[in-house]
C-alpha cells in the first residue's frame, strides 16, 4: 500500500493522470462533435419528413389510418365469406336438352330445363309442346335427384347441369 502512495506522489504519476485526463477530454469533444451531427441529422430528417410537423402527429396518424384500413379489411373479408356461403345457395348450373315431344310436331320445340346450385339442388323445367297446347312442368332437384318420377329427357337435363362445370 506504501508503494502505491509513494508512487501517487511522483511526477510520473502526475503526468499520467495528466495524459489521462487529456485523452478524456479529447474523447469528451469527439462525443460532443458526433452528438452535435447526429442532432443536425436528426432534425434534418424531421423536416423532410413531416415538413417540420411534430413526427409523433405524423406517426399516430399513420397508425390510425393502418388501423382503419385492417378494419375494412376485415369487414371485406366477412363480406366476402357471407357471399361464397350466399353464391352456394345460387344457380350455377344450368342444363338444357331439346326434344320432339310428339312425332307430328315437325321438330325439336320441347325442352326440358335444369337449373342447379352447387350442391345440385334446384328445380328441372320440362316445357312439352304439340300443336294444341304447350304445358310447363316443374320438378325439385336434390342432390341431383327427385322425389317425383324422372323423364329420361329430364334426367339429360340435370345430367348436363351436374357437368355443367365442364364445359365452362
Amino acid at each position: 500500500m506504501n508503494s502505491i502512495l509513494e508512487f501517487m506522489k511522483t511526477d510520473t504519476f502526475l503526468v499520467v493522470i495528466s495524459g489521462f485526463c487529456i485523452l478524456i477530454l479529447f474523447l469528451y469533444l469527439i462525443n460532443l462533435f458526433e452528438l452535435s451531427r447526429i442532432r443536425k441529422n436528426y432534425k434534418e430528417f424531421l423536416k423532410k419528413l413531416g415538413n417540420g410537423s411534430n413526427i409523433e402527429e405524423i406517426l399516430n396518424s399513420h397508425i390510425d389510418k393502418i388501423n382503419k384500413a385492417i378494419t375494412k379489411n376485415e369487414e371485406l373479408e366477412k363480406f366476402c365469406v357471407k357471399l361464397d356461403n350466399d353464391i352456394k345457395l345460387c344457380v350455377q348450373k344450368v342444363g338444357i336438352y331439346r326434344y320432339n315431344a310428339y312425332k307430328d310436331s315437325g321438330s325439336d320445340l320441347s325442352f326440358t330445363l335444369a337449373l342447379l346450385n352447387e350442391k345440385n339442388d334446384g328445380v328441372v323445367l320440362n316445357g312439352i309442346y304439340s300443336r294444341e297446347m304447350s304445358n310447363i312442368y316443374a320438378k325439385p332437384i336434390e342432390n341431383g335427384t327427385s322425389k317425383y318420377k324422372i323423364t329420361k329427357e329430364e334426367e339429360m337435363a340435370i345430367k348436363r347441369a351436374v357437368n355443367f362445370s365442364d364445359f365452362c
